[in-house]
């Protein structure tokens, strides 16, 4: 009894607190939807110093003294060539679409940026990471990688995880296309639905009324009673996104066999190579460390200002993920007491 009284508090002060900090949170989270957030800032990271970095720490680590003096003489020399060799660049774009592509906004600054001090044999490597959204939204994306390739700069994507629909939308764009052997590629189709309640509100006696100027200003409704005509129409229109969307890949790829692909399915690494949906398989890890050789490498990121509110809210959250793991480890453990 004394062990599940002492247990039955632990479980109050625990549950306390958790809600306490979620009270905070809310407050916090309140008074940042009042706050604006300031305009943002381009950050450029060099990936080949950081490389360099991995290099030598590894080297101190595995190399003995003499190992080591001998192997930093010799880089000195090399150093000194290397210093009236200029390599052209490969800028590094990451691109991780929601369903809504709101990401495109920071993508379009990146690639603006990119398009003003890029020179002559450089290059372009975005890697892309998504299932797909809405066509509005990845029809701009991939109008912004266009972008690059109008610039007469030679663009690459890189699939290590998934570029299905809208994200092979994107993908094709490239001079060359590489993935990772599972990544995930294609599903090259268009899906659109939405409920209907229309059978509810009748069944609670609640009228409905929608009033349209133009025979298919709606085709389809959520409230409303649909119709075999509607149907149809909203069936033809998905069709003719279907269209673009095949002559746009088409236009980009005209190696593939649309008959092939463009039937909505979506294909692992390997069989996306046999399909010719990409041009090699690889991981943008190697990509990049062979490409460190001809090129100085730089991840290029928008970073939007956060507001003090908007900071505190993700600390905040971030200690609620950690009381709540503490909690859970702590009952794991009760139960084999």
């Amino acid at each position: 009894m004394e062990f599940l009284f002492e247990y039955g508090l632990f479980l109050a002060k625990a549950l306390t607190l958790v809600i306490a900090i979620i009270a905070v949170v809310a407050v916090v989270v309140g008074i940042a939807s009042k706050q604006k957030a300031g305009a943002g800032n381009l950050v450029f990271d060099s990936i080949s110093d950081e490389f360099e970095s991995i290099k030598r720490h590894s080297e101190q680590m595995l190399l003995s003294k003499d190992e080591l003096k001998k192997l930093q003489k010799s880089r000195k020399k090399e150093d000194k060539k290397a210093e009236d060799i200029s390599k052209p660049n490969l800028f590094v774009i990451d691109f991780i679409g929601s369903s809504m592509a709101k990401e495109v906004d920071n993508l379009r600054r990146e690639v603006t940026a990119i398009l003003c001090v890029a020179k002559d044999k450089d290059e372009v490597l975005v890697n892309v990471e998504s299932g797909g959204g809405v066509v509005h939204g990845y029809g701009l994306a991939a109008s912004q990688l266009q972008r690059i390739k109008d610039a007469d700069l030679k663009l690459t994507v890189s699939i290590d995880k998934v570029a299905a629909s809208g994200g092979y939308m994107m993908a094709c764009v490239a001079d060359k296309v590489i993935a990772a052997p599972f990544a995930i590629v294609g599903s090259i189709g268009v899906i659109a639905q939405l409920p209907n309640f229309n059978k509810v509100l009748k069944k609670n006696d609640i009228d409905f009324e929608m009033h349209t100027a133009g025979e298919f200003k709606r085709t389809l409704t959520m409230l409303g009673e649909n119709n075999d005509e509607g149907r149809a129409k909203f069936k033809e229109e998905i069709e003719g996104v279907h269209e673009l969307f095949k002559h746009h890949v088409k236009q980009n790829r005209d190696s593939l066999d649309l008959s092939k692909v463009a039937t909505g399915e979506y294909w692992y690494g390997q069989q996306a190579l046999d399909l010719s949906l990409v041009d090699a398989l690889q991981t943008s890890d190697d990509y990049l460390l062979k490409a460190n050789e001809d090129f100085a490498l730089y991840k290029l990121k928008y970073e939007s200002k956060k507001t003090m509110a908007q900071k505190l809210g993700v600390a905040a959250t971030v200690t609620i993920e950690n009381t709540v793991d503490k909690l859970f480890n702590v009952l794991r453990l009760s139960r084999f007491q």
